[in-house]
């Protein structure tokens, strides 16, 4: 199994992800995560992983903190559009 590497977003600045055109599509774990990175890289997406990293607030965090503790790590998936890869319009579907 391949296992996506994470990355942590430098000094936690999720707003200059999306400055550089990068959109948050998901956060997931193993063994997911690398089949979503493997998808939309095949779609002809550019696509970067950072670490999840647990919002505080009033939002719920028990999977995430309940994962953690049996050792499940989280990547926040974000792409944008890509160069390379198969386009949709080259799919017969579309």
């Amino acid at each position: 199994m391949v296992r996506i590497p994470l990355k942590l977003v430098k000094g936690g600045k999720e707003a200059d992800l999306f400055a550089e055109g990068w959109i948050k599509k998901t956060t997931i774990g193993e063994p997911r995560l690398s089949e979503i990175v493997e998808n939309y890289r095949q779609l002809g997406y550019e696509v970067h992983v950072v670490e999840h990293r647990e919002e505080s607030g009033d939002g719920c965090n028990t999977c995430f903190t309940a994962g953690a503790e049996m050792g499940q790590v989280y990547g926040d998936v974000y792409i944008r559009k890509g160069s390379g890869g198969r386009k949709a319009a080259d799919d017969e579907l579309f």
